[in-house]
């Protein structure tokens, strides 16, 4: 039932870019989700803590600041770190081909790239969702 599927959707670092981000809000929103929408420039720290604080199923970054080698990362550490390992990472922005390969190596899940339809990431976190079920 994609009414339990809880996204915190976060805008990480600096970037004060948040369209995109507010689009795959609403996108999930429409979709039965529950979104939780943490605004502009948080901290890794800010990002974890609220995940936790909101018992979310997932986290959605959105980066379009080039700092994703970084942020994400920090990200997957604070989550091991405060043992939420169960809470699936993902993101989308704009991050190269190579990046890309990297950060999924390192844990994080599916990342859009910019022109991604909003239905590929309903579909990406219903079928995540259907095979995680929450206890």
């Amino acid at each position: 039932m994609d009414s339990k599927i809880r996204v915190l959707v976060a805008k990480a670092g600096l970037d004060g870019h948040d369209r995109g981000a507010k689009v795959v809000a609403a996108a999930l929103r429409d979709a039965g989700m529950e979104v939780i929408y943490t605004g502009l420039r948080q901290t890794p720290e800010m990002i974890v803590e609220a995940a936790i604080q909101e018992d979310v199923d997932a986290i959605g970054i959105s980066i379009l600041s080039g700092a994703h080698m970084t942020l994400f990362p920090k990200i997957l550490n604070l989550m091991k770190e405060k043992q939420a390992n169960d809470i699936l990472l993902f993101g989308g922005g704009i991050i190269p081909a190579e990046d890309l390969k990297k950060l999924k190596e390192l844990g994080v899940g599916e990342l859009f790239t910019p022109g991604t339809s909003t239905q590929d990431i309903i579909k990406y976190l219903r079928e995540w969702a259907a095979k995680h079920p929450r206890n």
